[in-house]
């Protein structure tokens, strides 16, 4: 293959990185009164590399015509397919922060780069197919999100935000660094194809730690039990756009990265790391519904939220067959736009000062004074808590099917019965709007691409988002058998 071919194939990172090359030089000769045509400028990349993406997709490209650079990166159906929610979640980032940064006197030209840096690197994360790629995608999107956590720098929470990111992160960086040196040492290769072979005659002791450390490295990166205890304080503490972006998009990368590290690099060693991601699944799905239940920061509910949600999303994986590659694809599409259009009901809870309002007990009376955020908001934690016939439901139902499929009727059964105690605190929420004495205190109004985000949202999660159903499940499908499963 020449090297046309390996441009080719990553034509989205090219243009993102030549982009960003160039808004670094703009923000910084041009500073912060180029904010706003920095954002549009980084939108308009992120729409154009959505674009380049989206046919691969389509067509369910994969195997060997879709390897560049020597095996080192993938650009198959899946990888684009978990690009194209990257993407999308990216730019909703940047529609509803300039509002919010203005608002408080802090737009920043260097925000949107650092979105866009943070986006390759998840792009660059998702169409790894070497251990070498892989970390340095996870690098680049890591350094940048560190930054954005710390964005308000005179804010005490969010520096402590940042703090704690980037002690944690390095800590699970050096984890995950020492798991890929050692499957290195005892395989001979860093190549996931190359792995899946040396690993398929049986694991000796060094492989398996290896295997270990590396799975609990990722698992910090999607903040799944027991490594989730940076979410919740990271989330209150960062500026409230930056937690819509680290709920959506480095999810989905780090989700994606897993399960490609799964079942292809270990794909032919199942029952080794099948245990693991079961225990996670199960520690997520109750330590997230158990940890939202007293919370009183709304922020911090979505965190606990998101936790309880990756515990849904490891048991597709648990299933390790294409149909639970399919069912996590589907459930990861359902929640970026649950989660999305949830922030975006948060940023619209601003009092008559335009100061962001963050505690539940604000919310009280909400259907009284503001009937119309109350109703999607209503949707949304519905939808969340997967009570059909909301779109939600839909996304548990596929996770709870292929592991059925897969004969792992036990773990579909708690997972199921977990589920009851999460709808818990979303039902709650709707309790307080609906059936507690108006607060009054939500009266700011929201910009016309907050309500915009929020109505395409609504609808989507409400049951005309069904009507979708059948054509997920196709490009899903068409991603899942793209992707090597040696299993």
């Amino acid at each position: 293959m020449d090297i046309s071919t390996d441009f080719i194939l990553t034509a989205p990172e090219l243009l993102l990185t030549a982009v960003g090359l160039a808004l670094v030089l703009l923000a910084a000769y041009g500073g912060d009164k180029w904010a706003r045509v920095t954002s549009i400028a980084t939108a308009t990349a992120l729409g154009a590399a959505f674009v380049m993406a989206a046919p691969i997709v389509w067509r369910g490209e994969g195997g060997a015509d879709t390897l560049a650079f020597n095996g080192l990166f993938r650009a198959d159906a899946f990888a684009s397919l978990a690009k194209l929610m990257i993407y999308g979640g990216a730019i909703a980032t940047l529609m509803v922060a300039p509002g919010f940064f203005e608002r408080i006197g802090k737009l920043k030209t260097e925000f949107p780069v650092l979105v866009l840096f943070a986006t390759l690197g998840m792009s660059v994360m998702v169409s790894a197919s070497d251990m070498l790629t892989l970390y340095m995608g996870l690098e680049l999107n890591s350094l940048a999100a560190y930054v954005l956590a710390a964005m308000l720098r005179d804010d005490d929470r969010s520096a402590e935000a940042g703090l704690k990111y980037f002690v944690l992160g390095a800590l699970a960086s050096g984890i995950l660094l020492f798991g890929m040196s050692l499957t290195y040492g005892f395989t001979g290769t860093t190549d996931f194809a190359g792995i899946a072979t040396a690993v398929a005659g049986g694991m000796n002791t060094g492989m398996l730690f290896g295997l270990i450390f590396v799975l609990a490295g990722l698992a910090f990166k999607i903040s799944a039990a027991p490594f989730h205890m940076w979410t919740p304080d990271v989330y209150q503490g960062a500026p409230t756009p930056v937690t819509m972006f680290f709920a959506s998009a480095p999810k989905v990368a780090a989700v994606a990265l897993l399960a490609r590290v799964s079942m292809e690099a270990f794909g032919t060693q199942v029952d080794a790391w099948r245990q693991v991601v079961i225990a996670a699944a199960l520690l997520s799905i109750v330590i997230g519904a158990l940890g939202a239940i007293g919370q009183e920061n709304v922020k911090r509910l979505l965190a606990y939220s998101s936790i309880n949600n990756v515990g849904f999303i490891l048991i597709g994986l648990a299933a390790a067959t294409p149909t639970g590659a399919s069912a996590l694809l589907v459930y990861l599409a359902i929640y970026t736009v649950m989660t999305v259009g949830s922030f975006v009901a948060v940023l619209l809870m601003r009092d008559a000062e335009g100061r962001q309002l963050e505690s539940i007990s604000d919310l009280a009376g909400l259907s009284t004074t503001r009937p119309a955020l109350a109703l999607v908001l209503a949707f949304l934690m519905f939808s969340l808590a997967g009570i059909p016939p909301l779109w939600g439901f839909y996304g548990k139902f596929v996770v709870f099917q292929a592991a059925v499929q897969a004969d792992l009727l036990a773990l579909a059964a708690i997972g199921i019965a977990a589920s009851v105690i999460g709808a818990f605190y979303y039902i709650k929420i709707v309790k307080i709007m609906y059936f507690d004495a108006p607060a009054d205190t939500v009266k700011g109004e929201g910009d016309k691409a907050h309500w915009a985000l929020l109505l395409v949202c609504g609808v989507l999660v409400s049951p005309l988002g069904y009507l979708l159903t059948p054509w997920l499940n196709d490009i899903a499908d068409r991603a899942a058998a793209s992707m090597m499963l040696p299993v």
